[in-house]
């Protein structure tokens, strides 16, 4: 049975293009729908909540300079604005969750090779396929030296 409703989860990096060109892909030949999500880290996760600051003026920034990006990447491949997700959020938690708001059969995430601490410690892309009820496609995403 053919996907019909594919989510591609952006981080909006040197790394997008080769996701998002693979989603793409996938969605044309299946004749599904594609929805572009990207997740935004708070600022407190990111950098601890021990640190006594106000965060919101430069996450409402972020959340600013995400949208416009997420908006560029989508309009080049012609996917409409109901179809772009924008959270705030833990990635492995919020890509799960969106997939089964869109209705989506299918995930694709970007995947890196990890080493050392970061194999211990697990990835994002690890989360996604934990907590995921569909399929999810890890593209590799690491660039050759």
């Amino acid at each position: 049975m053919p996907y019909q409703q594919i989510l591609a989860a952006v981080d909006l990096g040197n790394t997008t293009e080769t996701v998002i060109q693979r989603a793409a892909s996938l969605a044309q030949q299946n004749q599904a729908q594609l929805h572009v999500l990207h997740v935004i880290e708070p600022l407190a996760i990111t950098y601890g909540g021990d640190i006594p600051m106000d965060f919101s003026a430069i996450q409402e920034e972020i959340h600013g300079q995400a949208r416009e990006q997420l908006d560029r990447l989508c309009e080049g491949i012609g996917v409409p604005e109901s179809h772009r997700h924008l959270v705030t959020g833990r990635p492995e938690a919020e890509i799960p969750t969106q997939a089964k708001a869109v209705n989506g059969d299918l995930i694709v995430v970007g995947s890196h090779a990890r080493w050392g601490l970061a194999l211990l410690l697990g990835s994002t892309t690890d989360g996604v396929m934990h907590g995921a009820d569909c399929d999810v496609l890890a593209v590799k995403v690491d660039i050759e030296d």
